[in-house]
């Protein structure tokens, strides 16, 4: 990885070292020079000419050569790869190239790509240059049309609040990756794309999140207003909530166990792995009965007002949905942990377990794998372990 972080590096010289990064990348050159794009938005023609181009455009913004050597690698990376998620998503459909949420199968893509051949997990240096550039390239598509979406503020909001766990990304270096994408296309609305950009950023400004998370008066107020609640984002609201309720996420040989008995010692705790047992389900098989026994079980504690934790693998934001909607109508306070650890000290725990998981299902599971946001819960933690 520290190749590929130098040459991003070497990229602020605005002297790209081209043959090198398609070596780097040669999972992904090859197959995005062969997606083809909608010509009246890229007339410029497939995706990697247009990735080319972007990360062009990126080195020659003034800003660019400014930024602070991590932040300079992080919105490069992001350039270099904020469209593989076209290559699996491109299709031919109504007269026309579309690609339906290539940001968000990107930012996957990126994430298992950075994790797994470049070792970019296990330490919070590695973990935040990893999800910066995995939250660039996820609301990559997002700028140039808030300023039309009538929940554009709550929307910046949101995506601003990742600052709060990822402190290296910001909207302002969102928006640097937008210009660079707008300028490096071949288009007849290249203007209206940079006026709407600009039109962004100064919402943002306003809003008070262009450099940063917006400072909620507190962690209930910014839970229920990031959930969608009508109220003044810096309104103080009463805090009705009676205790704290912790959903563990995290992939398996993570230590999420190990944590458990060294931080919440004593709280009864929610095992689908135990339940599994109980019932003498296996992995591979249907879930649902395990699932309506731990939400059961829950409901006891939540009615008793009993603090719990609630164990499993929770790898994405609708599964974790699920669990932290039933622990609110409870009025709980819900706090999420998060845990990852080095690829090769992960692969080693979990084959030491007598319940291993087999690596390809592991695979598997982190191609799903997007890590808590704050907006998820009043609380959210990461912790390399």
């Amino acid at each position: 990885m520290e190749d590929l972080l130098h040459l991003a590096a070497k990229a602020a010289e605005q002297n790209i070292p081209w043959e090198a990064l398609e070596a780097a990348l040669s999972s992904f050159a090859g197959p995005m020079s062969r997606t083809e794009q909608y010509p009246v938005y890229h007339g410029e023609g497939d995706v990697w000419t247009h990735t080319k181009m972007v990360c062009e455009e990126l080195v020659r913004l003034d800003a660019f050569p400014n930024l602070p050597e991590d932040a300079r690698q992080a919105v490069f990376l992001a350039a270099l790869l904020h469209d593989i998620g076209k290559v699996p998503t491109t299709r031919w459909e109504d007269g026309r190239w579309r690609s339906p949420r290539h940001a968000l199968t990107g930012s996957k893509m990126a994430r298992q790509f950075l994790w797994q051949q470049h070792s970019l997990c296990g330490t919070p240096e590695t973990q935040q240059l990893r999800e910066t550039v995995c939250h660039l390239i996820r609301w990559h598509s997002v700028p140039p049309h808030v300023i039309d979406d009538p929940e554009g503020k709550r929307k910046l909001l949101a995506i601003a609040a990742n600052g709060a766990l990822c402190p290296l990304f910001t909207i302002e270096l969102l928006c640097l990756l937008c210009e660079a994408d707008a300028r490096g296309r071949k288009c007849d609305d290249k203007v209206q794309l940079l006026e709407q950009l600009d039109l962004c950023r100064e919402l943002a400004r306003e809003a008070g999140c262009y450099h940063g998370p917006f400072a909620f008066p507190s962690p209930h107020t910014r839970y229920a207003f990031l959930s969608g609640r009508e109220i003044p984002p810096e309104t103080a609201l009463y805090d009705h909530t009676w205790g704290e309720v912790l959903l563990l996420s995290g992939l398996p040989g993570t230590g999420k166990d190990t944590w458990i008995r060294e931080h919440c010692p004593g709280l009864p705790m929610i095992s689908l792995d135990e339940i599994r047992k109980e019932t003498g389900t296996l992995p591979t098989e249907n879930q649902t009965r395990v699932v309506e026994i731990a939400r059961e079980r829950a409901r006891e504690l939540l009615r008793k007002k009993q603090p719990f934790v609630w164990n499993a693998t929770n790898l994405s934001p609708i599964i974790r949905s699920r669990q932290l909607q039933l622990f609110t109508q409870y009025h709980a306070r819900v706090r999420v942990v998060y845990l990852e650890t080095p690829w090769q000290e992960q692969l080693l725990r979990n084959a030491a377990r007598p319940d291993a998981v087999a690596e390809p299902v592991i695979c598997r599971m982190m191609e799903e794998l997007i890590p808590p946001e704050p907006k998820e819960a009043h609380r959210v933690d990461w912790y390399c372990v």
